[in-house]
C-alpha cells in the first residue's frame, strides 16, 4: 500500500493552503489564526505565461488577469509540489527562536535524533496510538515495524505511518524492537498543546520582527540625521564660497573703476596742459593759481553745505531713493541668504551696522568711527561673515584692501539716518524681505 505524503499545510480557520511552517507563521501574524493541519493536497500553482507570476488560486488568477490583461496560464502544481516535514520545520523554527532570544534548554518539540544512551538507564517501548497500531497490524505490518513508524512520524495518521514504512523498508533494524530510554522518549503534543506552541512561536516571531523594525527605524533615523548634517555643511560651504566670489568680484570691479577714473583724470590733465600751452601759459599751475583753485573748491563745498542746511530746515530734503533702495536690497539679500541657516548672525549683523552708522552720525569728526580694519575679528564675525560689508560700502565707506574708510567729506547724515531706519525695520518687522 502506498500513501501520499503531506504536500501542504492547511489553515482550519480560513481554509488557505500554505507550503511551509514559515508561511503558516506569516499567515498567523497577519490573521491571528493558529490552527493548522497537514494536507495531501498540493498548493495550486497557476503560472502566467506572459510574466511568469505564480497564482495560488483561481481568484488570484482572475485578479492578475484584470490588472494586467494576461489571460494564459500553465498549471505547474505537480511540478512544484514537494513533500513537507512539518515536525522538522517546527524544530528548526523553535531552535532559531531560542537562538534569537538567547534561551537555553529544551522544549516539547525537541527530539534528539542521535541520543547517547546511559547504559544503566531503563529502556522501554515508546507509547504510540493503539488504534493506529492495530490498524497497521491489520494491514499486515509486524508490531515492531508499526511502532517504529508511528513513533518516528509522531502522528496518529495511518497514511503517514505507512509512508514511513515504505521509505524505510530496507533499513536493517526496521523489524527490531524499538527500545528508548525513558528520558529520550518524545512527548506527543495534543491538539491544544500544538495550538499553544504555534501561538508561542507566532508571538516570538512577531517580537523578533518588531525588534528588527525598531532597529531599522533607528538606522534610518541615523542616516537621516547624517544626511541632514552633510547637506547643511555643504550649504554653508557653498554660501561661504559664494561670499568669497562676490567679494572678489566687487574688488575687481572697484579696481577697474579706479583705473578708469585714473585714465579720465590723466586725460583731463593732458587737455588742461594743452589748453594752457595754447594760451602761452606754463604747463603747471603757479602757486597763485593753485591757491585760487583751492579757494574756489572750498567756496563750492561751503555753498553746497549751506544749501543742504537750508533745505533741511525747510523740510525740503529729497530722499536719495535709489541709494535707499540699493541699501534695502542688500539687507534683504543678507536675510534671504543666511536667514534660515544663521538667523542670529543676521540679527547681529544688522545691529552692528546700526551701531557703526550711529557712531558716525554722533561724532563725524572722530576718525576711529570712520575707519574699520578688514582683519578686525569682530567685524569679520559679525558683519563680513554674512555679507554686511557691501552695505557699508554703499553708504560711502571705501575699501582699500586693508580697511573700510569713510572720508569726512562723504559723511551724509541724512542718508545715514534713512539707512538706520531701514535697518531698524529689518530688525523689528517679521515680514521684512518676505513680501
Amino acid at each position: 500500500v502506498v500513501m501520499s505524503q503531506a504536500l501542504s499545510l492547511k489553515c482550519n480557520v480560513c481554509g488557505v493552503q500554505l507550503r511551509s511552517v514559515q508561511e503558516c507563521q506569516s499567515h498567523g501574524e497577519a490573521t491571528g489564526h493558529a490552527d493548522f493541519v497537514e494536507s495531501t493536497d498540493a498548493v495550486l500553482n497557476l503560472t502566467c505565461v506572459a510574466c511568469g507570476k505564480p497564482c495560488r488560486s483561481e481568484t488570484e488568477k482572475d485578479i492578475h488577469t484584470k490588472r494586467t490583461g494576461h489571460s494564459e496560464f500553465v498549471d505547474k502544481t505537480n511540478e512544484t509540489a514537494a513533500a513537507i516535514d512539518s515536525e522538522k520545520e517546527m524544530k528548526k523554527l523553535d531552535a532559531d527562536m531560542k537562538a534569537e532570544l538567547g534561551v537555553e534548554g529544551s522544549s516539547p518539540m525537541d527530539v534528539d535524533s542521535n541520543p547517547v544512551d546511559d547504559p544503566d538507564e531503563e529502556k522501554i517501548e515508546p507509547e504510540v496510538d493503539a488504534k493506529c497500531l492495530a490498524e497497521l497490524e491489520g494491514m499486515g505490518f509486524n508490531r515492531n515495524r508499526a511502532v517504529r513508524a508511528l513513533y518516528h512520524t509522531g502522528t496518529d495518521n495511518v497514511e503517514q505511518a505507512v509512508n514511513w514504512i515504505v521509505e524505510h523498508e530496507n533499513d536493517a533494524d526496521v523489524d527490531d524492537p524499538l527500545l528508548i530510554a525513558k528520558t529520550k522518549i518524545k512527548k506527543k503534543l495534543t491538539k491544544e498543546e500544538a495550538k499553544i506552541k504555534a501561538e508561542e512561536l507566532r508571538k516570538s516571531m512577531a517580537a523578533k520582527k518588531e525588534k528588527e523594525e525598531r532597529e531599522m527605524e533607528r538606522l534610518r533615523e541615523q542616516e537621516r540625521i547624517r544626511s541632514g548634517k552633510e547637506l547643511l555643511a555643504a550649504k554653508r560651504q557653498e554660501e561661504e564660497l559664494q561670499l568669497k566670489r562676490n567679494l572678489e568680484a566687487r574688488r575687481i570691479e572697484k579696481e577697474e573703476t579706479a583705473r578708469a577714473k585714473a585714465r579720465i583724470k590723466e586725460k583731463l590733465e593732458e587737455d588742461r596742459i594743452a589748453r594752457r600751452l595754447k594760451l602761452g601759459l606754463p604747463a603747471e599751475l603757479t602757486e597763485e593759481e593753485k591757491q585760487r583753485e583751492r579757494e574756489r573748491e572750498e567756496k563750492k563745498a561751503a555753498a553746497a553745505a549751506e544749501e543742504a542746511r537750508k533745505k533741511a530746515e525747510a523740510g525740503l530734503i529729497v530722499k536719495p531713493v535709489e541709494k535707499i533702495d540699493a541699501l534695502r536690497k542688500i539687507l534683504v539679500d543678507i536675510k534671504k541668504t543666511h536667514g534660515e541657516s544663521n538667523a542670529d548672525g543676521v540679527t547681529t549683523c544688522y545691529k552692528t551696522l546700526l551701531l557703526y552708522l550711529g557712531n558716525v552720525v554722533k561724532a563725524p569728526d572722530e576718525t576711529k568711527f570712520r575707519k574699520i580694519r578688514l582683519d578686525n575679528a569682530a567685524y569679520q564675525k559679525r558683519v563680513a561673515g554674512v555679507g554686511g560689508g557691501a552695505f557699508l560700502e554703499k553708504c560711502g565707506f571705501v575699501n582699500d584692501g586693508e580697511a573700510l574708510t569713510l572720508p569726512r567729506s562723504d559723511v551724509d547724515a541724512p542718508l545715514f539716518n534713512l539707512a538706520g531706519a531701514e535697518i531698524d525695520g529689518a530688525l523689528t518687522n517679521p515680514f521684512f524681505g518676505v513680501l
